[in-house]
């Protein structure tokens, strides 16, 4: 059974005792956001990550939800990609179409993948002119707040280090305001090229899911959810801070030893 909490401006907890009952839990969040998404609006506009996201949400490929799942009105882009081949073993589509996307009815031309032929400045110039193309024709819709798109569910995974998508650590791609998609080339994990949501795109959306399985990772949950570093800098989850959305955590009980709430970890 998950344990749900909710801690002070940091978003809603879900702690999970077992691995299995994450992965339920998810595929529902996801297919509830669908559902009431394509009620609203006709289409359901999600941004997916690497890592071990995809098999995680993999119950959506079973009964019930890949019959339920109106997999029609789904549009799929990613908050951030390796700049590599398509079918290259780094590739963040190839992930998710080895995992998910082929296993579902999902409309190929749905599927928003970067172009992986050009560099990764390029990349990220083609992939915000595409976003935007897709807000005027609603697609995906547009904050109240900014011009930023926003997306119907963001799902964000956790690096030890506390990056999301490929904003790391101290890096200057944190301070971007103007872009929709920024680049880098000196990422501190391999491949160095990736291109990125910026921060105001990942908080104007409607829904943020980050999702943390591990030991591993307990630390920097620590400090995404509850402390601010010894020298007072904030890594980048601790900066995921929707304006007007919601924030979701989903959690196994390995990630969140380190938490202090009582009340979660009982």
């Amino acid at each position: 059974m998950a344990l749900p909490g909710a801690q002070k401006d940091r978003g809603e907890l879900r702690i999970h005792e077992s691995m299995d009952e994450l992965k339920t839990d998810l595929a529902d969040y996801i297919a509830e956001l669908s559902d009431v998404s394509v009620k609203e609006r006709g289409f359901f506009a999600i941004a997916l990550s690497g890592g071990s996201l995809i098999g995680l949400m993999g119950k959506l490929c079973e009964v019930p939800y890949n019959k339920t799942v109106d997999w029609s009105k789904w549009y799929i882009f990613w908050a951030d990609e390796r700049v590599v081949a398509r079918n290259h073993a780094d590739s963040n589509y190839k992930l998710a179409k080895d995992g998910l996307l082929s296993k579902v009815p999902i409309v190929p031309s749905h599927v928003h993948s970067i172009n992986d032929l050009v560099s990764a400045e390029e990349a990220a110039d083609n992939y915000e002119f595409v976003i935007r193309q897709l807000v005027k024709t609603h697609v995906v819709s547009v904050s109240e707040i900014n011009d930023c798109p926003k997306f119907d569910l963001i799902l964000l995974g956790l690096g030890a280090d506390g990056h999301i998508a490929s904003l790391f650590p101290n890096h200057p791609a944190l301070d971007e305001r103007e872009e929709w998609v920024t680049f880098i080339t000196d990422s501190p994990k391999p491949p160095p090229e990736r291109i990125t949501f910026t921060l105001p795109v990942i908080n104007s959306a409607s829904n943020v899911a980050v999702v943390v399985t591990g030991e591993g990772k307990a630390d920097a949950l620590h400090l995404a959810i509850e402390e601010v570093g010894p020298d007072g800098s904030l890594i980048p989850a601790r900066m995921v801070q929707p304006t007007t959305g919601k924030l979701v955590w989903f959690l196994d009980k390995q990630a969140a030893s380190k938490l202090e709430n009582s009340n979660l970890n009982s």
